[in-house]
């Protein structure tokens, strides 16, 4: 299970997850977080998808990394 609280992006951004929601048609959970930068926007994301390993841009390792958990 995906903890709450939060984690960086490998391009270096921070964001905090909020949640684990399901689907409504599908039932994929998706992953509810907010941007801690900018604007603070709102995104979801497949969790496959979030808690995946990438190679994309220099980068070989775990697309998210969890920096804190929520108090």
């Amino acid at each position: 299970m995906l903890k709450p609280g939060v984690y960086k992006h490998f391009k270096g951004n921070e964001y905090e997850v909020l949640c684990v929601a399901k689907h409504s048609e599908t039932m994929e959970e998706m992953v509810v977080y907010q941007a801690l930068y900018g604007e603070r926007s709102y995104w979801v994301r497949p969790l496959t998808m979030f808690s995946e390993q990438v190679e994309k841009e220099n980068h070989k390792g775990p697309r998210f990394v969890l920096v804190r958990e929520k108090e």
